[in-house]
C-alpha cells in the first residue's frame, strides 16, 4: 500500500535546530533582536526562513520587507554553513531509515531548508543515492503549514500518486498540518515536541526518535490513515 515516504530535514533526519537558532540570532544581533530557545522551539520552528524572519521581525516592532528579509537569510546561511560543516549532527537511524524505505517506495525530501544544506547533509549521510526528489525553501512560495511543499513532492515524484497511500515524517506541528492539508498520513518524530503534542497536532502515529521508525510503521500509519 506504500507508495512514497517524505521526509521532513531539520528535527527528522538532522539535529540541526540550534544551529538554526544561532543563525538567526547572529543574523538579528544588528537589530538588537534575540530569539530565545524557548520562543523559537514555540513560535518559529516549522517556518522557513523567509517565514521565520519575517514572523520575527513583525514580531518585534518592525516591518518586514522582501529585500530585509533576503539580507537576513544571506547573514544567517554564512554561519549555519560554518557550524554545520563543524558539528551537523544526524539522527541515530536516520540514515539507516530512509535506505530502507528507497528499497519499497519513492523517497522525497519535503524541508523549509535551503538546498545546499539538504545537498550537504544527505551527501554526509551516505543516502543522496535513495532521494528521487527534493523540495526546499528555493522551490515553494509559501512554508509550512501551507501544504504546497508537500503537494509539489506528490508531483514530482509521480503524477499518479495516491497522497493517501504516501506518508510523510514530521516534528513539529506546522510540518504535520503541512503533510495533512496535502492528504499525506504523518508519522510523528518527538524530536522536538512531546508526543502527545504531536498527537493533538493529528500525526497518524508518533515514534519517540526516528530510530525507532521501521518501514513497518510507515505502512500501518497508511493503513491507519
Amino acid at each position: 500500500m506504500l507508495q512514497a515516504v517524505l521526509f521532513d530535514f531539520n528535527g527528522v533526519l538532522v539535529d540541526d535546530e540550534a544551529l538554526h537558532l544561532a543563525g538567526f540570532n547572529a543574523a538579528l544581533a544588528p537589530r538588537g533582536i534575540v530569539i530565545s530557545p524557548e520562543a523559537y522551539d514555540a513560535r518559529y520552528i516549522g517556518f522557513d526562513d523567509r517565514g521565520a524572519f519575517t514572523a520575527m521581525l513583525a514580531d518585534h516592532g518592525e516591518a518586514p520587507s522582501a529585500a530585509s528579509v533576503a539580507a537576513l537569510i544571506a547573514a544567517k546561511s554564512v554561519v549555519y554553513a560554518d557550524l554545520a560543516a563543524r558539528s551537523l549532527r544526524v539522527f541515530d537511524g536516520a540514515a539507516a531509515l530512509v535506505r530502507a524505505a528507497a528499497e519499497v517506495a519513492p523517497v522525497a525530501i519535503v524541508s523549509g531548508a535551503l538546498r545546499g544544506e539538504i545537498d550537504v547533509a544527505l551527501a554526509l549521510m551516505g543516502v543522496a543515492g535513495c532521494v528521487r526528489t527534493i523540495v526546499a525553501a528555493e522551490d515553494v512560495a509559501a512554508c509550512k503549514p501551507d501544504p504546497e511543499g508537500y503537494r509539489l513532492g506528490l508531483a514530482l515524484l509521480a503524477g499518479d500518486l495516491d497522497a493517501a497511500r504516501c506518508v510523510a515524517l514530521e516534528d513539529s506541528v506546522a510540518g504535520i498540518a503541512a503533510a495533512r492539508g496535502a492528504g499525506l498520513a504523518v508519522v510523528g518524530v518527538a524530536h522536538s515536541h512531546p508526543a502527545a503534542m504531536l498527537r493533538e497536532a493529528g500525526a497518524t502515529l508518533v515514534a519517540e526518535r526516528i530510530g525507532d521508525v521501521d518501514v513497518g510503521l510507515l505502512g500501518a500509519a497508511v493503513h491507519r490513515r
